[in-house]
């Protein structure tokens, strides 16, 4: 009698006939309790009705009569789901897959599940399998589409670039017209250093998003990675006619015009920048841009560094967390160990700093170990670099997560970043927290922020003279001071043959103004000073570097507006470091720039034996001249006003056996100079490095590592 029942229930229930097929099927059990079919049946009806927490009920009391029967196993699934308990749907799908691996709907169930609690790579490969056999189902290709894009989300959000590729192509394969995919894999992409192939993925997003600001935005910046400056500018300007409140395109759009020497308009917009960083936090305005602004503060410069480390390192500084580096006191810890973090060891600016430095870290107290993340050029730079280490590891490939997690396996004691918030940066490796002591060095001239209070970097080494006492309440670090510049230099970097002055198209007898820094750091009132010092200096030329064709043509331009005839001004083409260093000797006086100063290439000019006249400003960037000349004792080329600067040109082109002095003065103090005395700048480092990992080791707060001493 119960068995025809059963057979009756089921086909009200085929029929939807719910109510009366519950009916039945619980006469069914009043006649026998240990009826499976009917349980699991029962189970179902509720599980269709809304009722999940009977569904479960039911259901289990079916599988406990039938643990194995494969129909119990995902109706059970489901109704668990249903009553929030998806962690034991999930184990009881696995257990239905299990005993038949090739159903289809149990494994559509198991990766809906995963799908809800957002574990996106275990649901991918359920939904593969789904598609492999029902390759047209539209559902399920936009399931697979969904968990693809979200992971890809993920791993670009903690620096896990290669899977976020992987994902965003994978997913376009199942919707090659979704533009947000193809924006994700540009920026995916970009991060990666495929700029070309970036921007291939932007342009097909906005052939079917034609209104979309942020693609026009990033293909500038892909665009601007790969020189194409105009293209750049007019992708930004694109951007800001559909969002005019897309602040970062305003950002780099003003950059990109010092870049080509555009100074129209350059004022207000800077102007408007800078209410921007006090008033919009969220506007992602990037630090290295603003800090190249004129008229920016050191105040505002702090306020944009904390900002943009909230936009953009928040969910790293999270991750971290999870991460949970514990960094254990090793009391019989005999050397410190010291980790260089840079994409720049290669035939790079950086190379000719710290190279040897590198050499002349003393091994009887230090460990040395590179962890490089830019490109292997295979040049001798690189090699010297890759000898000069203790350890040498090339992380370009690794993620940000998986880098952190080496710097970590490498029990690294000081994490040093060369890079900063520069183009390349992988700042975001240091926020992992793989060290207990992050330093900001070199890369990037200024503060790089806080989130919440808590500086991304523990220190920033820096001197007395770009960072004055009363300067700190402008930075997030400590900042520790070394005693005459912060910056290190190499005594045997490679100096070319001297070419001609034909060869430099420069004339004969002509006295040569010159400036090697990029032409970003121009600025219309130093133009202006050059201009004027031209006019009342019979026969004088300005020799200055040719970064671009935009910023020539504009200078030229610019110059026309003076009086000046293009012809005075000599563009010095791009050729290796070696050769620029050789035709340094043409030049006479080397006019810096302001308020972002020469850095590198004011080194150059001094160990080269050529005078560099700066005016200093107040922020990081406008002092670094100031600080190389200080330490070259040169005190008298660092003005502090653009009338000083000028009038002190003139005098010293007017005056050759003054400027002679002061070149035999550079010649004959080159080896001796506490600028280009690389072995006592490697004690003075290395005795703030011991000062700093003391006070961790005894963790007391209140250690005046500035007034730290030479050791004798």
């Amino acid at each position: 009698m119960s068995q025809s029942q059963y057979l009756t229930a089921l086909d009200y229930h085929r029929a939807g006939q719910l109510a009366r097929a519950e009916s039945l099927y619980q006469q069914v059990l009043a006649l026998q309790p240990n009826h499976a079919d009917a349980l699991h049946m029962l189970g179902v009806v509720y599980y269709q009705t809304n009722r999940a927490e009977l569904a479960v009920q039911s259901i289990s009391q079916a599988l406990a009569i039938n643990p194995k029967n494969i129909d119990y196993l995902n109706h059970y699934g489901l109704a668990l789901r249903a009553a929030s308990q998806p962690e034991a749907a999930i184990k009881s799908f696995q257990q239905a897959i299990l005993l038949q691996p090739k159903d289809l709907d149990i494994q559509l169930n198991l990766g809906n599940t995963l799908l809800a609690l957002e574990r996106f790579e275990e649901a991918a490969g359920y939904y593969r399998r789904v598609l492999r056999v029902m390759p047209k189902d539209e559902d399920v290709r936009d399931a697979l589409c969904h968990c693809l894009s979200s992971l890809g989300n993920q791993a670009h959000a903690v620096g896990h670039f290669t899977q976020a590729e992987a994902c965003f192509q994978e997913a376009l394969q199942f919707n090659p017209r979704d533009a947000a995919l193809l924006y994700n894999l540009g920026n995916a992409q970009r991060e990666l250093g495929k700029a070309a192939e970036a921007a291939k993925q932007y342009q097909k997003a906005i052939q079917l998003a034609p209104d979309d600001a942020d693609a026009y935005n990033n293909l500038g910046n892909v665009q601007r990675e790969l020189g194409l400056l105009d293209l750049a500018i007019a992708s930004y300007k694109k951007a800001l006619a559909l969002n005019p409140q897309l602040y970062h395109a305003k950002v780099h759009l003003v950059h990109q015009k010092q870049h080509m020497c555009d100074w129209q308009g350059l004022d207000d917009d800077i102007a408007e920048i800078r209410r921007w960083v006090k008033t919009q936090p969220d506007a992602q305005i990037p630090p290295f841009a603003f800090l190249a602004m004129p008229s920016t503060t050191a105040e505002e410069q702090k306020t944009c560094a904390d900002n943009w480390v909230s936009n953009r390192y928040a969910t790293l500084i999270q991750h971290s967390k999870q991460l949970d580096f514990t960094h254990q006191i090793k009391p019989t810890q005999k050397k410190i160990k010291i980790g260089y973090l840079s994409a720049d060891f290669r035939l790079h600016p950086l190379a000719f700093l710290v190279s040897e430095l590198i050499e002349l870290h003393d091994r009887s107290r230090f460990e040395i170990i590179a962890f490089s993340y830019g490109v292997n050029d295979k040049s001798s730079a690189r090699s010297r670099l890759e000898q000069a280490f203790d350890q040498f590891h090339d992380i370009r490939r690794l993620s940000e997560t998986e880098a952190a997690q080496k710097i970590y396996a490498s029990n690294i004691d000081i994490l040093v970043d060369l890079t900063g918030f520069t183009q390349t940066s992988r700042s975001g490796i240091a926020a992992l927290r793989p060290a207990p002591i992050n330093i900001n060095w070199l890369g990037f001239p200024g503060t790089m922020g806080s989130f919440h209070n808590a500086p991304l970097f523990d220190y920033l080494l820096t001197d007395s003279f770009i960072c004055p006492p009363d300067s700190a309440q402008h930075y997030a670090e400590k900042l520790a001071v070394l005693p005459f510049s912060y910056q290190p230099n190499d005594r045997k970097r490679p100096v070319g043959k001297t070419p001609s002055r034909l060869d430099c198209a420069l004339p004969e007898k002509a006295f040569v103004f010159c400036c090697f820094n990029q032409t970003f750091k121009i600025t219309a009132d130093i133009f202006a000073v050059w201009m004027r010092l031209l006019k009342v200096t019979p026969d004088s030329v300005l020799w200055l570097l040719d970064c671009n064709p935009w910023a020539k043509q504009n200078l030229i331009h610019q110059a026309a507006l003076h009086g000046i005839s293009g012809e005075r001004l000599i563009f010095a083409p791009r050729i290796t470091i070696a050769d620029h260093l050789a035709r340094h000797v043409h030049a006479d006086l080397f006019l810096d720039t302001r308020p972002y100063n020469a850095h590198t290439t004011c080194s150059d000019a001094l160990w080269m034996g050529l005078p560099v006249l700066t005016c200093t400003g107040d922020t990081f960037a406008a002092r670094v001249a100031g600080s190389l000349l200080n330490a070259a004792g040169l005190g008298e080329l660092i003005t502090c006003t653009l009338e000083d600067y000028e009038n002190k040109a003139l005098y010293l082109a007017n005056n050759p056996a003054a400027l002679d002095a002061i070149k035999q003065k550079l010649i004959a103090e080159k080896m001796t100079s506490p600028l280009f005395d690389t072995a006592s700048f490697a004690k003075s480092l290395e005795a703030i490095y011991q000062t700093i990992w003391k006070q961790h080791l005894d963790n007391i707060e209140n250690i005046d590592i500035n007034k730290n001493q030479v050791p004798a």
